[in-house]
């Protein structure tokens, strides 16, 4: 009989650590819920707000009471960036965040986890022949690319740089394998080809919370203007709220 006791307390003795060990694996799982899915977008959005304060600052600020005319002839390619440099902000009006900084490279650590979006490097700059990629999250890390599956085509996807609007409009979005990489040939899904004409592919994980496809938005150039004098049509919407605008109203 007390070997039989013995062997039940044994036994409850193992449960309980048993108990134990799941009840901090899943305390451990639950912070670390916190910090991928909280924390890591608390921190890059405020990394993201620093960044685009800073670019204001640096560039002037746009006059946002005006629409600024579409200008004639190849719009200026801007020179090509170091490594990891944020040269330029994305506009997506059909984002619930609609704006963002934009570097250079697609390095987790170095661009994608803590400045915005990546430019692929070696394709297309905007304003030149071929194919303008970018990558960015889709959720965690600032989750910029959020809602790239609310494109549709004729929604405009803008790029600004220091002195210049590049507006894109949307023309198809596909699903791809990772290893699909000729979506952002400079021809897209034509490798070899020789481009003719301007494109701009976004590209990001699918489906969410999953790396297991890609998300593909192509988009054309239809339009550029210049900074100097104000928002692109395609932001009219933030000339509209603007803070000028409403004080004036």
């Amino acid at each position: 009989m007390r070997s039989s006791h013995r062997g039940r307390r044994r036994g409850s003795g193992v449960i309980g650590i048993l108990g134990e060990l799941l009840l901090t694996c899943g305390a451990l799982l639950l912070l670390f819920l916190i910090w991928q899915l909280w924390w890591t977008d608390a921190v890059a959005d405020r990394e993201q707000d620093g960044i685009l304060a800073g670019l204001e600052q640096e560039w002037g600020q746009v006059d946002a009471r005006t629409i600024a005319p579409r200008q004639e002839g190849p719009p200026p390619v801007p020179a090509t960036p170091a490594d990891t440099k944020v040269w330029g902000t994305m506009h997506v009006p059909a984002f619930d965040r609609p704006e963002f900084p934009l570097a250079e490279g697609v390095s987790l650590e170095q661009v994608l986890n803590v400045k915005g979006v990546g430019h692929y490097p070696g394709t297309a700059l905007p304003g030149e022949l071929g194919n303008v990629a970018i990558a960015g999250h889709r959720n965690t890390y600032g989750r910029v690319f959020e809602d790239i599956a609310r494109l549709e085509a004729g929604d405009p996807v803008v790029v600004e740089t220091a002195e210049t609007f590049f507006v894109y409009e949307v023309t198809e979005t596909l699903i791809v394998q990772p290893g699909d990489v000729e979506v952002i040939a400079p021809t897209p899904g034509q490798p070899g080809v020789e481009p003719t004409e301007q494109m701009l592919t976004l590209t990001a994980c699918h489906p969410m919370f999953s790396a297991r496809e890609r998300i593909i938005v192509h988009a054309e150039f239809a339009y550029w203007t210049k900074r100097s004098e104000g928002n692109p049509e395609a932001l009219a919407d933030e000339v509209a709220t603007s803070p000028e605008t409403t004080e004036e109203n």
